[in-house]
Formats: structure tokens, C-alpha cells, sequence
């Protein structure tokens, strides 16, 4: 157990360097949101690209790895809507925020540096590419069109699915999708210098995103939403990962090696701009705290989770 709390003590204390630089007034919000830019538009992407042409795209492009994960959390999806729309009478646009709580990973920020810590820097990549597959393709439009129909009840379900898509192909982690996806379908190669400049941007992504994360964190405060929040943080970080797990389980012969990764970021909480979407469809205050609940109790899951891996035999280099 020493073992594994010694690769997530790092990641969290990261995480309580942001929060402590935050608490002692070392840098302020603005000074964050620029760090979070340049992860977001700059080093995400470069490193979603160095995924996807570091290796053939045979070699990227798992296909057990996006059913399983895919499905797995669409079904986590489908059972938030199913509590929050008929138990719980709650309105569309707050349910379809329930429903991404519970099934989109913060890949990016967290499940990366903590993938890239157990599995290495090269896997971990790869199963970030794919994860962004799931998350920016399938859960997060699928969470933000009902979220807007929710919210323009008199509007079309067409006008409201266009209007997102077409915010969402401005996202910057999509453009390194599409960059990277066309070098490796046409087998090119980027220019040496740039090249390295991928390489130098995709190196920083995992420190800077834990930062930001810890920063993002500071603040935070959970007042009488209590239930809704606990109800969020298990969906993410427990019945997210069984989901996946059930689904992997149902396929045979699967590579140990995808079914630990996609079990690493399972695991992570939700995505970073979680409370930022919240705030839209009137679940500021839920979604922050989820947030910062689901991030410090994934110290323990994660910790768990990577044990229970290391149990199993399912870590390949370990």
C-alpha cells in the first residue's frame, strides 16, 4: 500500500500547491484562469497529438477501449437522467447536469498525471486521446444539448443540437483530435522544431493541470446540498468505475493494460469546468461542491482503486 500512496501523494500534493497558492494569495483567480488557458488551448492538445502520432493509429485506436468506456459511461448517464428526471422530479437542464457529473472524467487534469504515474507517460497518453473521444463526442454534447433544451423549452431539440455542436468544434482539445488524426491517417510527420515544441507542451500538461485543479479548489464550500452532492460524487467515482468494469468484463480476452487505464480514469472526479456549466443551467453551488468533494475523496479512490488493480494483476509494468 506504501507503494501506491507513493504515486498518488505526489499527484494530490500538486494539487495542494495550487490550493495553497491560492490561499496565500501567491497568485490570484485571473493569474489561474491563465495558467488553465494555456493548458487547456495549448499543452492538452499537444498532448493529445503526440498520442495519437507517437505510434501507428492501429495502435492508438482501441476499439474494445472506446465500447467498453463508452458504453460504461453512457449507462451512468442514462441512469442519472432515469433518478433525477422520474424519481426525483428534477427539470431536464438539471438533470442532464446531474447525469455529466457522474459520467464525464476530468481525463485531462487528473486522470492523465495519475495514468501516466502508473502505466507510463506513453499509455496514459493514448488512453487520454481516447477518453477525449468519448467525453467531447458523446457525453459532454450529449449532457449540454438537453441541458439546453431543458433551459429553451420553446426551442427546436434540432436548433439547440446545432447551436452546441457548433460551440463544440471550436473546443481546443477537438482541433488536437483533428490535427492529430489527420497526421496519422496521412503518415506525416511534423517538422523537427515543432515537434519538439509538442513534445515540450504535452510534457507540461500534467503539473499545470494539478495546479490549476488545487487553485480551482480553493474557496469552495459545501452548505446544505448535501444530498444532491453525495449523490453526484458516488455515481463519478464509484458507480462510473463499476460501470466500466462490468462492461470490459462482458468482452473477451481483453488487454489487461486497457482494462487498467480505463479504470484510472473512471476514477478521477468529474470534468474541471463542471461548476463553470453548472452556473449556466442554475447548479452553481451543487456543482462546485461536487467538485471539490469528489477531488479530495478521489484520494482515496484512486488510491483504492490502484491497489485493487495491483491486486488483480491488471497493472502490466508493475
Amino acid at each position: 500500500m506504501l507503494d501506491i500512496l507513493a504515486i498518488t501523494t505526489p499527484i494530490f500534493l500538486l494539487i495542494g500547491a495550487g490550493y495553497l497558492a491560492m490561499g496565500t494569495r501567491l497568485v490570484n483567480r485571473e493569474q489561474l484562469q491563465g495558467v488553465a488557458i494555456f493548458v487547456l488551448y495549448f499543452a492538452l492538445p499537444a498532448l493529445v497529438i503526440r498520442a495519437l502520432t507517437q505510434n501507428p493509429l492501429d495502435e492508438v485506436i482501441h476499439k474494445p477501449y472506446l465500447l467498453a468506456y463508452g458504453l460504461g459511461s453512457a449507462a451512468i448517464f442514462g441512469l442519472a437522467l432515469l433518478l433525477t428526471l422520474t424519481l426525483q422530479r428534477k427539470p431536464l437542464s438539471e438533470a442532464a447536469m446531474h447525469a455529466l457529473g457522474m459520467s464525464a472524467s476530468n481525463s485531462g487534469f487528473i486522470g492523465y498525471p495519475v495514468a501516466a504515474m502508473v502505466l507510463g507517460t506513453s499509455p496514459a497518453a493514448v488512453f487520454l486521446a481516447l477518453n477525449m473521444v468519448i467525453e467531447n463526442l458523446l457525453i459532454i454534447p450529449a449532457a449540454l444539448i438537453l441541458a439546453e433544451a431543458g433551459r429553451q423549452s420553446g426551442a427546436g431539440i434540432v436548433t439547440v443540437a446545432r447551436k452546441t455542436l457548433l460551440r463544440l468544434v471550436r473546443n481546443p482539445i477537438l482541433i488536437g483530435l483533428a490535427a492529430g488524426l489527420l497526421l496519422a491517417v496521412t503518415e506525416s510527420a511534423l517538422p523537427r522544431p515543432l515537434a519538439q515544441v509538442v513534445e515540450m507542451l504535452a510534457s507540461a500538461a500534467g503539473p499545470a493541470a494539478l495546479f490549476v485543479i488545487g487553485g480551482t479548489l480553493f474557496g469552495l464550500q459545501v452548505r446544505g446540498m448535501l444530498r444532491n452532492v453525495g449523490q453526484i460524487v458516488v455515481g463519478k467515482l464509484i458507480l462510473h468505475p463499476l460501470a466500466v468494469l462490468g462492461l470490459f468484463l462482458l468482452m473477451p480476452d481483453t488487454d489487461p493494460m486497457l482494462v487498467a487505464g480505463a479504470l484510472l480514469f473512471a476514477c478521477a472526479p468529474m470534468i474541471s469546468i463542471y461548476p463553470l456549466l453548472g452556473q449556466r443551467y442554475g447548479m452553481a453551488g451543487v456543482s462546485a461542491a461536487a467538485l471539490m468533494v469528489a477531488t479530495l475523496a478521489a484520494f482515496v479512490t484512486l488510491s483504492t482503486g490502484i491497489w485493487l488493480l495491483d491486486l488483480s494483476g491488471l497493472l502490466p509494468n508493475r
